[in-house]
């Protein structure tokens, strides 16, 4: 039959008979596909598998599982995306709002919430979080979705942080992840017990693995850690001492940090600046990287990953007594600066130092080139994550009633959701002059997403009136002779409705009583 149907039935016929035509293969066809159905021996029926684990957290409300059902499927209700909110960009804030409240995933929605966490690696945690045992359950009977096993999310099948035989057990035969999640679990109850759970594998650990478990201590890092991390400054892999030394650098009176103090110093004061002219066998030891990258000079590297290190209260003292806003004030030599003023960034946001991170952001309202710290906005937006939440809302508002939204994407993408009153006013405002100045809107458009999940649906009142255009704005958005205002108004649409989507979503997950 399949040669009769690749070479044509009229140059075809054996095995077939003489009056069939391309009807007849047709029926044939359908003729052998019953045959093989009806002819197929049953095969020994499998194990069940165990049932999975209770989950004692409460159910959805209604409304809140449509509207799950909704998200996962990324459609709205109407046509068209146009003025319609983007549906699979509000799926994380539904998630992390569900887990917040305690809740578990319906079960006949967990192939579809697991399939969206397979596509979506940022949604894993969280989805494998509301799935719970049922989820892993269903993932651990195959196919796609056994990164579920691996996410140790959820905790219910870590064991608890003060059972030693299990959690040893467990260390001991656990897959990675489970033995991440471990590590972190232990070292919230006990740092020292977890310090002695790592110590006790760590000589026959991947290096790979030594990073990650390495880098797990940055939560919580105190100076009991500090004989640990120093250890590990011998370490066989480059990248773990790497992050040995800026672990220990972030501690301001550890033995490194002192040492990173005394070469700072010697190279850094009111004198001037002498980078150092070698990177010998100590520096290497304590972090330091002695090949600089392409286009970098040798001692600019140097100097800057010693500064980098060096504790910033031991300037005040080099510059005596003055506060990180006089010293960076000061005049320093033209060739240097930039690499110590960046230094000092880089040092700023790995000590969590505010006001030295004050100091370095300067007036939000003041050119952005010429800030006393850096003129980088990735450096910046670095800066501001070691303000208070309020703090740093207020700044970036103040940025961008400065000088308007073009250059604050990144600066708005580290601020708190949902954003606070002031910075809310100051994005909506901004946008509005923009229109009313004529920008194009597409060139907001990443602005715009942004503000569709992070202003405070509270907005969508005031903004409501923003989605009206001129008379004259011209044909339909998206047709030849449409104009910006016209974008504008479906631009300002889709915000609206998103927030007022938004609301209605924590809404329905709220407990009714």
């Amino acid at each position: 039959m399949v040669t009769a149907a690749l070479l044509g039935t009229a140059r075809r016929r054996q095995g077939m008979p003489a009056e069939a035509g391309p009807e007849g293969l047709l029926d044939a066809a359908a003729l052998e596909t019953v045959r093989r159905r009806a002819g197929l021996r049953p095969a020994p029926a499998r194990p069940l598998p165990a049932p999975a684990a209770e989950d004692p957290r409460p159910e959805l409300p209604p409304q809140a599982r449509a509207r799950l059902a909704q998200l996962l499927a990324g459609r709205a209700a109407g046509a068209g995306r146009g003025a319609l909110p983007d549906l699979t960009e509000l799926l994380p804030q539904w998630l992390a709002a569900a887990n917040a409240h305690g809740y578990r995933a319906p079960a006949a929605l967990l192939p579809a919430l697991l399939d969206a966490a397979k596509a979506r690696t940022d949604l894993r945690p969280a989805a494998v979080r509301l799935a719970g045992p049922r989820g892993r359950w269903l993932a651990g009977l195959g196919g796609d979705w056994r990164f579920a096993l691996r996410s140790g999310e959820g905790g219910t099948d870590l064991p608890d942080p003060a059972d030693d035989p299990a959690v040893r057990r467990l260390w001991q035969e656990g897959l990675f992840a489970e033995r991440v999640a471990l590590l972190a679990a232990v070292r919230a109850h006990d740092r020292s017990a977890a310090r002695e759970l790592l110590t006790s594998t760590w000589a026959t650990e991947r290096a790979e693995d030594r990073l990650m478990f390495l880098d797990s201590l940055r939560t919580g890092l105190t100076a009991a850690d500090e004989p640990f991390l120093e250890s590990a400054l011998g370490d066989r892999s480059r990248n773990v001492r790497g992050t040995a030394a800026e672990l220990l650098s972030a501690l301001p009176h550890s033995a490194l940090a002192g040492r990173m103090a005394a070469r700072a110093l010697a190279c850094v004061g009111p004198e001037g600046v002498t980078a150092p002219t070698g990177c010998d066998a100590g520096m290497r030891r304590d972090g330091v990287v002695e090949r600089p990258p392409a286009g970098r000079g040798e001692r600019s590297w140097w100097l800057g990953q010693v500064v980098e290190a060096a504790p910033l209260h031991c300037w005040s003292q080099r510059y005596e007594g003055r506060s990180p806003a006089e010293i960076l004030a000061l005049p320093m030599d033209a060739g240097w600066a930039e690499d110590v003023h960046a230094a000092w960034c880089r040092a700023a946001v790995r000590q969590r130092d505010p006001l030295w991170a004050r100091a370095l952001l300067g007036a939000p309202a003041g050119p952005p080139a010429a800030g006393p710290g850096t003129a980088s906005l990735a450096e910046r937006a670095k800066l501001l994550e070691t303000l208070p939440p309020v703090e740093r809302a207020g700044w970036v508002a103040e940025f961008v009633r400065a000088h308007g939204l073009s250059e604050a994407f990144q600066l708005l993408g580290v601020c708190t959701v949902p954003w606070a009153g002031p910075l809310g006013r100051a994005v909506v405002d901004a946008l509005d002059t923009a229109r009313d100045a004529g920008s194009y809107p597409w060139s907001f458009s990443g602005v715009m997403g942004l503000a569709e999940r992070c202003l405070d649906p509270a907005e969508a009142d005031r903004l409501e009136a923003l989605t009206a255009g001129p008379a004259d704005a011209g044909g339909p958005p998206g047709e030849p002779g449409s104009s910006a205002e016209g974008y504008w108004a479906e631009a300002f649409a889709r915000l609206v409705a998103t927030l007022r989507l938004r609301a209605a979503m924590l809404t329905e997950l709220t407990p009714t009583t």
